[in-house]
């Protein structure tokens, strides 16, 4: 437990970002109010109380919202973004938009952001890799596009205003945490406030507070850490000229003394350009106005007319914690690892988190599924983040090569990469966020060949009247529970067996057919292009067990027994090995 007794002080920078120069954003103030506990009475016990108002926790927020679950969430500060660092992530991968489109906020996500696929990758003049990632299979049949690109806080206050409409979970601002213990019974957390401190107990609480997670040093999580040296400095600026809507990066940037950049389209026509600083580099002497402005001018010409929003510089470092569970209390986001941004792996990964844990807690709560459901938390998002650690990690020890074998390695990858195409597969500047495949989960049924643990895009198919549809629509009529999509003939015996499921259990079926077919189910749609059926990995007569995240349970041939026991198991009522 925690014995922190300080009063409630205003926010600050946090996150390692610093406020440097710059007009700043504009961001919304969410009131304070006095929460009732503060009126005296019983102490509260709520079912689920998130700690941390920012992207990771907002998703999770609103997932509950649309499950219909009742939960509480403070915050320690009145806005959305990070006072003095507003801008923050600003890449959304397709995964993310899908997530982004089953909580309703999508439309808006794409509408204010801007769309893009094509990556292109410099050494000093020469392009030596590239990619259009509208070309690649695992993209380019989703509704969603491979990534927009939108400042965090637009994000987040799209959430807000979403889960207000929802209702069910209540939205406390300005209330910090400041003490916690739990026990068998359950968590208490002690909460301070503008007007006084209180507590309350929770069932479950869920830390979302970020790299920085007083939970995670109160309960003494391990973890592994890497810091490397590397310093970067921020620019989102405005100006006349528009450079192609494209991510363009360079390795080695002659203006920039031959270190890297990157540069990106936000919404508002701001672009995002990062420049690599030298290792030893002051962050204050290189976030002054003056010396943005003269790399800037270096990039883009003397006469360049720029209206510099928001500079600031950052390091990173590395961390991945042992485990995503500890007691009642889940970690999420970056409390439970922090990467550098390379791929835009950050952000997206707690939005996964937060859609992954989710539907897993309302299940439990509704009655629908297990207590031991929630294991599978831990095993499915701990194997994503040690993914996203380690590749983000190779990315940069490709941009900040150590001494010796490193730096040889970029330099003849690189040499090699100008003159043969072989080699350009071998430029690492990030590697584009995906969708993490789950590889040993208690949730998922597996069988050689079967696409358990994968995700599944949300692909169109047609509607039985013709209208056209996609995968979330299928999830959303599911309302939480598992979705069977059956694809082909149905027997007489096969489609008595769906029946009774879906009486028995949280489970809805739809059988899939091709142009022509005629339908067995009441409930079916058809598949005339195999989309739908290619995103399940099947082929043929085969069914596929979609979860409410939209990821494959379990994959098979006949609707029989096996059925049933991946039913079973994506329920935690099964403790047989996966």
């Amino acid at each position: 437990m925690n014995n922190h007794v300080d009063t409630y002080r205003e926010t600050g920078p946090t996150n390692g970002y610093e406020f440097s120069s710059g007009s700043g954003y504009d961001l919304p103030e969410y009131p304070f109010e006095a929460p009732p506990e503060l009126q005296g009475g019983p102490l509260a016990r709520h079912t689920v109380v998130i700690v941390g108002g920012g992207l990771t926790g907002l998703t999770l927020a609103c997932s509950l919202a649309r499950y219909g679950v009742a939960a509480v969430l403070i915050d320690e500060d009145n806005t959305v973004g990070v006072k003095g660092a507003s801008s923050r992530g600003i890449c959304y991968t397709q995964k993310s938009l899908e997530i982004f489109e089953r909580l309703g906020i999508y439309e808006r996500v794409a509408a204010k952001g801007v769309q893009w696929s094509v990556g292109r990758t410099f050494a000093g003049g020469d392009e030596v890799f590239s990619f259009d990632l509208k070309q690649q299979g695992n993209f380019h049949l989703s509704r969603q596009p491979p990534f927009i690109n939108i400042q965090q806080f637009y994000v987040e206050g799209y959430l807000v205003e979403r889960i207000h409409g929802l209702g069910h979970v209540e939205l406390r601002w300005k209330n910090r945490l400041v003490a916690f213990e739990q026990n068998d019974a359950c968590a208490t957390l002690t909460v301070d406030t503008p007007a006084g401190r209180y507590r309350m107990e929770a069932e479950h609480v869920i830390d979302a507070t970020g790299a920085n997670s007083p939970l995670r040093q109160w309960l003494q999580v391990p973890f592994d850490t890497r810091r490397g040296d590397d310093r970067w400095c921020i620019a989102d600026v405005r100006f006349p000229m528009h450079p192609p809507v494209e991510r363009h990066t360079w390795i080695e940037a002659p203006f920039n003394e031959n270190r890297a950049v990157w540069q990106h389209l936000m919404a508002d026509e701001v672009w995002r350009i990062d420049y690599q600083m030298a290792p030893d580099s002051d962050p204050g002497a290189v976030s002054r106005e003056s010396a943005v402005r003269e790399r800037l001018a270096r990039q883009f010409g003397d006469d360049v007319a720029v209206d510099i929003v928001w500079v600031g510089p950052y390091t990173y470092r590395s961390e991945c914690v042992h485990a995503m569970r500890h007691g009642r209390v889940f970690l999420i986001g970056d409390a439970a690892k922090v990467m550098s941004p390379f791929g835009a792996r950050g952000g997206n990964s707690g939005v996964a988190d937060a859609d992954n844990l989710a539907w897993k807690l309302a299940a439990v709560l509704k009655g629908q599924a297990d207590a031991s459901l929630l294991a599978s938390y831990n095993e499915e998002r701990i194997e994503a983040a040690q993914q996203n650690v380690c590749v983000t990690n190779r990315t940069a020890r490709f941009l900040r090569p150590a001494d010796g074998i490193e730096r040889l390695f970029r330099q003849a990858t690189i040499g090699l990469a100008r003159q043969y195409p072989f080699a350009r597969s071998l430029i690492n500047t990030g590697r584009m966020a995906v969708a993490n495949p789950y590889s040993h989960s208690s949730a998922c049924t597996y069988r050689a060949g079967g696409g358990a643990g994968l995700s599944v895009q949300n692909v169109r198919f047609a509607w039985a009247d013709g209208s056209r549809g996609c995968v979330n629509e299928l999830l959303d009529w599911a309302a939480g529970g598992l979705l069977v999509l059956v694809f082909g003939d149905l027997s007489a015996a096969a489609l008595q067996r769906l029946r009774r499921l879906c009486l028995d259990a949280p489970v809805r079926s739809v059988q899939v057919l091709g142009p022509d077919t005629t339908p067995q189910a009441l409930e079916h749609v058809r598949d005339p292009q195999g989309h739908l059926q290619g995103a399940c990995h099947v082929f043929g007569h085969a069914w596929a067990l979609l979860r409410p995240d939209g990821y494959l349970a379990a994959t098979g041939e006949s609707v029989d027994a096996q059925l049933v026991s991946a039913i079973e198991r994506c329920l935690g009522l099964r403790g047989d090995p996966p």
